[in-house]
């Protein structure tokens, strides 16, 4: 018993209980994080009461988990010289082009959120972007990062609603979200959430995964400390071990 209580076997048992404590609550947390991802895309929010957008985040905030769809009120100026057209959006059947034009939330030097005003078939003669002012709700969306890659960044269409590909049309900051119009705009056909590219059925794995290997890491942790251990209690104390020579001269 002994064994187990000198300064370096205690030192053992500390060092042990603080790897396997940190592995632990991270994993916790990624699997936490797993669970909110999960919850977040099963919950309906487009029917509830519009909130203002300042009211849910700032420019640069992360985006609120709980907010994914809710309606947001947004007040602001329109940038129409920074329109862009987001491919791969689909309705009925045919693929066609979300027109997105940011809004500067306040005066035209404020931050701005992108906002879909609508869906079109192409992008030819689609209605001249909007001027001046505007207050709109728009249902809340965290960009998009599918990995697919412009293959154009010179013109004005994108393959996805990410910040790094919008950022490149807009001279000022944006928020870290986007917003689609409840009402379509300019007489453009409705932009939905439905037109989303479908998510894939492992959204949100990298969470869990990441919670798997913590977990794995504050196991193995603990088996180096079972060995350790064990190994020090069949190792002889000095003493024992030389009462033995001395026993067998």
């Amino acid at each position: 018993m002994r064994a187990f209580l000198t300064p370096r076997m205690i030192g053992a048992h500390l060092l042990a209980l603080v790897c396997v404590g940190i592995a632990g609550g991270l994993g916790v947390w990624q699997f936490d994080a797993w669970q909110r991802t999960r919850a977040a895309e099963a919950k309906d929010l487009t029917q509830v009461e519009p909130v203002p957008l300042t009211d849910v985040m700032g420019s640069d905030d992360p985006f609120p988990p709980g907010y994914v769809g809710h309606p947001v009120e947004v007040s602001g100026t329109w940038l129409p010289d920074s329109t862009v057209f987001v491919s791969g959006r689909e309705v009925d059947g045919v693929e066609g082009f979300w027109v997105v034009t940011p809004l500067a939330v306040g005066d035209a030097d404020a931050p701005a959120l992108p906002v879909v005003r609508g869906w079109s078939p192409t992008t030819e003669d689609v209605p001249a972007p909007p001027t001046g002012t505007a207050d709109l709700v728009a249902w809340l969306q965290p960009t998009e990062g599918t990995g697919q890659v412009d293959d154009d960044p010179r013109d004005d269409v994108l393959p996805q609603m990410r910040t790094g590909d919008l950022v490149q049309h807009v001279d000022q900051d944006l928020y870290g979200a986007y917003g689609v119009a409840t009402e379509p705009l300019d007489g453009l056909e409705p932009g939905t959430l439905e037109q989303l590219p479908s998510p894939g059925s492992l959204t949100g794995l990298r969470n869990f995964l990441y919670a798997l290997e913590w977990w794995v890491f504050g196991a193995f942790a603990a088996f180096i400390w079972w060995r350790y251990v064990r190994e020090e209690s069949l190792t002889p104390e000095p003493e024992i071990a030389e009462d033995r020579v001395r026993s067998e001269v």
